[in-house]
């Protein structure tokens, strides 16, 4: 007999038995930036550049827009995130941070307030289907449009072009490319200018943990404005960033991408799973590593373990407010950055490592058992280690402990969670996040 294809969310997870088998895959390959190259002048001299130098990165392809416009926009944002709104300036960014009912992030975006009734939302699209849902379902006086990143989009360009201008000599860049210096900016606020004769957002930013900006236009500009930055670099060395490189630069700078949306289970989400397609982000996205549970809550992760304590309001009423007004004091994880055994990381690989990026989630341990996971994992060339991005238990994060990451990948259903499949364990020494010293200490020192 044939099944018909499911066609919602919890159609598949109905089909699959539960979330779980649903999404676990095992390790594939790494999801690449579309359109622009994996490299330009090599991965490690490209993560060298905003380390040292200048660097450009052509953010334009791989994110997806929602614009949020109309009379409730601001009242539709309040009522599905955590952040606050009272002094949210036309201009500014946030990072938007929408919670389940149980207080665990759905995941984070970038929200920028375009005018007093306009929005973009921007990132991976799990964010932006819960504001679309909620808007349709609270009968908000909104209108909503979504513009799905180049890798989806059936035919056309993107909305925007977007290129980050990072590395200790951005600013002389932009100075040159501008023909003058730039009025000074607050961190993740941004300033209408022109370029190339065309008007350009210009965002304070520093992705890669440098000073730096990311500059806004409409796409039909998107070359013009890419060449006056690319000859203004010129004299400056500047250095294009490829997809390979540019997919690393997160670990250092403490930003964990892509957690696990927490609306596989809740019953109170089903009509959100009945809405959302089988075909979307929160059905298609693989999960794999060591770290290995037959329960899909064990792979949440709350606002408070990200370390987006800072940007949440619990001073409005919002979906999952009280759950994660009641975990902020409880016992949880700590974002750390976990440094490999050099020796340990040579063997796992068979030689030194060469260029290495994942998501996958492996186990954490020490002498007592799972002690954490890790979420995103990359050779940093440059500082000549890989590192991991992790959360581990808050007594387990004090920087220069000592833990094992169990390095593998588990088969999935029907094999123990906790069995010894013979994975290399590496030593791992537990150092902050962010790792970059910059990021950890300047990045929001003008916020």
């Amino acid at each position: 007999m044939n099944h018909p294809m499911p066609q919602s969310l919890q159609q598949a997870i109905d089909a699959a038995g539960n979330a779980v088998d649903l999404v676990w895959h095992g390790e594939k390959a790494t999801w690449k930036v579309p359109v622009v190259p994996s490299e330009f002048v090599g991965w490690a001299a490209e993560q060298e550049a905003w380390r040292s130098g200048v660097a450009i990165s052509d953010l334009s392809f791989h994110m997806s827009d929602t614009t949020i416009v109309g009379s409730d926009a601001r009242r539709l944002l309040e009522a599905v995130s955590a952040n606050n709104y009272d002094r949210f300036a036309t201009g500014q960014a946030k990072q938007f941070i929408p919670v389940a009912p149980d207080g665990n992030i759905i995941t984070d975006g970038i929200l920028l307030k375009e005018a007093e009734d306009r929005y973009v939302l921007s990132g991976v699209p799990a964010a932006q289907s819960w504001v679309t849902y909620h808007a349709e379902a609270g009968h908000y006086d909104v209108d909503l449009a979504t513009n799905l990143d180049s890798a989806v989009r059936r035919e056309g360009d993107p909305w925007f072009f977007r290129f980050q201008v990072q590395g200790p000599h951005a600013l002389d860049l932009i100075e040159r490319a501008y023909g003058r210096a730039l009025p000074e900016t607050r961190f993740f606020h941004s300033q209408m200018t022109e370029l190339a004769g065309r008007p350009v957002r210009a965002l304070r930013h520093g992705m890669a943990g440098q000073a730096g900006f990311e500059l806004i236009g409409d796409f039909a500009d998107y070359q013009a404005v890419k060449d006056a930055l690319l000859a203004a670099g010129e004299a400056l060395g500047v250095v294009q960033v490829g997809g390979m490189a540019y997919f690393t630069n997160g670990v250092e700078s403490g930003w964990i991408p892509t957690p696990t949306p927490a609306i596989y289970a809740a019953p109170e989400l089903r009509g959100y799973r009945e809405w959302q397609s089988a075909f979307s982000y929160e059905g298609k996205k693989p999960m794999h590593g060591s770290f290995y549970s037959p329960r899909i809550e064990d792979y949440y992760a709350s606002p408070w373990e990200l370390g987006y304590g800072r940007s949440i309001h619990l001073g409005h009423d919002f979906i999952g407010r009280d759950a994660l007004a009641a975990a902020k004091d409880a016992p949880k994880r700590t974002r750390v950055t976990l440094e490999w055994d050099a020796e340990d990381a040579r063997r796992a690989f068979g030689g030194d490592p060469d260029y290495f990026l994942s998501y996958g989630r492996y186990r954490i341990e020490n002498a007592h058992g799972l002690a954490g996971v890790t979420f995103y994992t990359a050779n940093i060339g440059p500082v000549g280690k890989v590192l991991s991005l992790s959360l581990v238990d808050e007594w387990q994060a004090e920087p220069g402990s000592q833990v094992e990451i169990v390095f593998g990948e588990h088969p999935g259903a029907g094999t123990a969670p906790e069995a010894d499949l013979g994975f290399p364990r590496i030593r791992a020494t537990v150092q902050p996040s962010p790792y970059d010293e910059y990021a950890r200490t300047q990045y929001r020192v003008n916020a």
